[in-house]
């Protein structure tokens, strides 16, 4: 028993199988998956586990399957206007995608799109009535429908999800920052609105750079001095350095082993920001030296208060002793 890869269209996700059967990549096979009995296409076997799409392999494809297919392919346009019709029909807030039939006919699969949850119970008795078949409603992801429909990338080629993936792998925002890339979402958006798949396939190898450059304004250790870098070519990975003397500044170019990156608590700061330092300093000090005063200021009062008080005091005693006597 040898194991084969089988896709159901071009540029799909490939699932393995298990046979005795002795197949060419590119034979056409029936198999039996849970969607039922459908035509598929033999290609090379991969390492991802199945998730128990096919159930098994039933035989090379004949002559009148792949008659019977075209036939299938054929009535699916009718069956898209029928339903797009009733969609409308009934309001739905749903848009279709495409539209599959079994090999059997025993089932029309219709995949479709939307954002919210839809009732579309009496969508499904029409459709029932009219093609005289079982009806299953798919819904799919917005990165489906572009694999699915296809279109052409920002690249001027075909989108990668249409001509070659078979899976979509993750892709985050974070991809886009380690490539230096603008997080414009236009920039960096394909067309089905999400971010681009393309972000992956060198995040690897930007990573690895990323850790090798040193950082954004660190300060470094040049043949022509100590300066602060401000920019990184990744991919010629060279540093564009800022050079700062007394008198003026000089910007240059300088490979990774022409730098030595200095540790920050050995770091002297420029002449302008010991300055500024210094500035901050006296003025903190000031605004303590200025609080200090005005406590002791409150204090003298209070005591000057109390001691008028006793003074009053003093002398209201002693006035009511003497108008006793």
């Amino acid at each position: 028993m040898s194991k084969i890869g089988i896709k159901f269209v071009d540029g799909g996700k490939v699932y393995n199988v298990e046979t005795n059967l002795e197949l060419a990549p590119n034979s056409l096979v029936v198999v039996e998956s849970v969607r039922g009995i459908e035509i598929a296409k033999v290609t090379k076997p991969t390492n991802q586990t199945d998730e128990g799409e096919i159930k098994s392999l039933i035989r090379l494809a004949t002559d009148e399957d792949i008659k019977k297919n075209e036939e299938f392919k054929k009535q699916e346009k009718k069956v898209v206007k029928i339903t797009n019709e009733l969609i409308s029909k009934y309001n739905l807030d749903m848009k279709l995608v495409d539209v599959e039939f079994t090999l059997d006919g025993s089932k029309v699969i219709i995949n479709y799109v939307c954002e919210d949850r839809v009732d579309f119970r009496e969508l499904v008795k029409d459709l029932a009535s009219q093609l005289k078949t079982r009806i299953e409603l798919r819904q799919i992801g917005i990165r489906d429908q572009a694999k699915k429909i296809g279109g052409i990338g920002f690249c001027g080629k075909e989108c990668c999800c249409k001509k070659y993936l078979n899976d979509f792998d993750k892709v985050s925002i974070k991809m886009a920052k380690t490539q230096g890339l603008s997080l414009n979402p236009s920039k960096i958006s394909g067309i089905c609105g999400r971010l681009m798949c393309c972000l992956a396939y060198e995040n690897e190898f930007y990573s690895e750079i990323n850790g090798k450059m040193p950082k954004i304004n660190a300060r470094v250790k040049t043949p022509d001095g100590v300066g602060s870098v401000i920019y990184n070519n990744l991919l010629k990975q060279v540093c564009t350095v800022r050079i700062e003397n007394e008198s003026d500044s000089k910007i240059s170019e300088y490979t990774l082993d022409q730098l030595t990156v200095i540790p920050k608590e050995n770091v002297q700061p420029k002449p302008a920001q010991k300055e500024k330092q210094q500035n901050v300093q006296n003025q903190q000090n000031k605004t303590q030296n200025n609080a200090i005063s005005k406590d002791k200021q409150e204090k003298l009062e209070n005591s000057d208060d109390s001691k008028t008080q006793n003074k009053k005091k003093f002398k209201k005693f002693k006035k009511h002793g003497n108008s006793k006597n």
